[in-house]
C-alpha cells in the first residue's frame, strides 16, 4: 500500500492538480502491478502559520510523507530511482510556486503489519494479488 500524505500550505495545488496528481501516483503504482485500491493519496492544506522550517513560519510549503508497504526498495539503486521518480511526478507541480520549500521521504514499513477491511493482503505477484488487481477490490483467498 503506498499512502501518499501531502501537507502543503493554502494555494499550492487547485482540486483539479489534486486530482491530476493523484491519479498520476496511482497509475504508476498500477503499472507496477499492484491493485490500484491500494494507492491512497491524501491531501492536508496547513495554514502558513502552521508550517514551520527551521522553526520559522513558511509562507509557501510542501511536504510529503509516502508509506511503501506493499513492495520495498531492494537496494540503494532501485530507492534513488524511486526519489527520482517521485522528485519528476512532483516538480511539475511545485515548481511554478515561487519560493516554495519542499520536500519528501518515503518509509518503507512491514506488510505483516498492514491489513485491507480486516484482511492480511496476498502475498505480492501471487494469483490472489492478480485477482485484487482485477477486481480492484479486496477479498478473502
Amino acid at each position: 500500500m503506498p499512502l501518499w500524505t501531502i501537507h502543503h500550505t493554502p494555494g499550492i495545488f487547485t482540486d483539479e492538480e489534486k486530482h491530476q496528481l493523484a491519479s498520476r501516483i496511482a497509475d504508476h503504482y498500477e503499472r507496477i502491478g499492484l491493485p490500484r485500491f491500494y494507492v491512497i493519496t491524501l491531501f492536508h492544506e496547513t495554514r502558513s502559520e502552521d508550517f514551520y522550517v527551521g522553526g520559522e513560519p513558511t509562507p509557501v510549503g510542501v511536504r510529503i510523507v509516502v508509506d511503501h508497504i506493499a513492495r520495498h526498495n531492494p537496494d540503494r539503486e532501485s530507492r534513488r530511482r524511486t526519489a527520482q521518480w517521485i522528485k519528476g511526478m512532483l516538480q511539475p507541480h511545485l515548481e511554478r510556486n515561487a519560493g516554495l520549500h519542499w520536500e519528501f521521504h518515503v518509509d518503507e514499513t512491514s506488510e505483516d503489519l498492514w491489513m485491507i477491511n480486516g484482511i492480511a493482503p496476498p502475498p505480492a505477484g501471487s494469483d490472489a494479488e492478480l485477482l485484487w488487481a482485477q477486481s480492484n477490490s479486496a477479498s478473502p483467498y
